[in-house]
């Protein structure tokens, strides 16, 4: 059997993007934003909603056709949403949310229950033997799910739902204290592995990603700090072209209500201010400045 190596050429390269984040952190307006600079003006694209039709209120908002998805929430269901969304020309994909495939009802963590009952029953000493092979279907179908992911031409955008993360452990009274272990995606650990960048969005900044896996091509379409918006969708689309560099000063955000001129130049480097409640976040070069606090340079 004969292979052939060809030069390198970005085209057509779609992107798995992935925002977590809790009730009311912006995860499906900011997607919507995104696909919308992905498409561009005239152009829709596809929305697979799983949250009962909660899509469709941002409608007359955005260009988008709308595909309900419904409980049991099996991974064949979203592998067959996004195929036809796929086959019908649609540049790019909005799921929201993909955390129904994991512990939505009929998910895989129902799946895995059901498949225990069917093997054990009531026999608790079965069940405890069957708890690993119960995981043979569910996670079977979960994998042929993300393979249809990533053969996808359009561009994927997921939300997921975000669960805080606690853990108990004793203080050095002996006391024991509730310890903040972050939030986490609600899905399986292996998803966020498969995704090309994801964010975690938070209530009390709707709308501006922080970022968990950002890798160094991506991070002048997502500058860190900034809204996700139409502006970053139209950054993806560019450079999934290829043949365009894309840097931070490619695309610019208009200014949002809030924001605040730049005053002076922090000493360590340019620094511009991001929008945000109070337009006092300045985002700098400078290692030494926390980009999340005031920076001292600015009046």
């Amino acid at each position: 059997m004969g292979y052939e190596f060809k030069q390198g050429v970005r085209e057509a390269v779609g992107l798995l993007i992935g925002l977590i984040g809790p009730s009311g952190s912006g995860k499906t307006y900011s997607a919507m934003r995104i696909a919308a600079g992905i498409v561009g003006e005239g152009n829709r694209f596809a929305v697979i909603d799983t949250e009962s039709r909660r899509a469709l209120h941002y409608a007359g908002m955005f260009p988008f056709d709308h595909c309900e998805l419904s409980a049991p929430f099996r991974p064949t269901s979203y592998a067959e949403a996004i195929k036809t969304a796929d086959a019908a020309g649609y540049k790019a994909i909005v799921v929201d949310s993909v955390s129904h495939e994991w512990a939505g009802e009929g998910g895989i963590l129902d799946w895995q229950e059901e498949e225990l009952n069917r093997m054990a029953g009531n026999d608790y000493q079965k069940r405890d033997a069957c708890k690993m092979a119960a995981w043979i279907k569910p996670k079977m179908s979960h994998k042929q799910m993300i393979q249809r992911l990533l053969q996808s031409k359009a561009h994927l955008i997921l939300c997921f739902r975000a669960e805080e993360k606690i853990k108990m452990a004793k203080d050095a009274t002996g006391k024991m204290q509730i310890i903040p272990q972050g939030w986490q995606p609600v899905c399986s650990k292996e998803m966020p592995y498969e995704l090309t960048v994801s964010f975690l969005l938070h209530s009390d900044k709707p709308g501006i990603g922080q970022p968990i896996k950002l890798q160094e091509q991506h991070k002048a379409i997502f500058p860190t700090g900034k809204l996700l918006d139409e502006v970053s969708g139209k950054a993806v689309a560019e450079w999934a072209k290829g043949g365009v560099k894309i840097t931070e000063s490619s695309f610019i955000s208009p200014p949002e209500p809030g924001e605040k001129k730049l005053k002076k130049k922090h000493d360590k480097g340019m620094a511009v201010l991001c929008p945000d409640i109070d337009g006092l976040r300045p985002k700098t070069d400078c290692e030494e400045c926390n980009m999340l606090a005031e920076c001292a340079a600015y009046e």
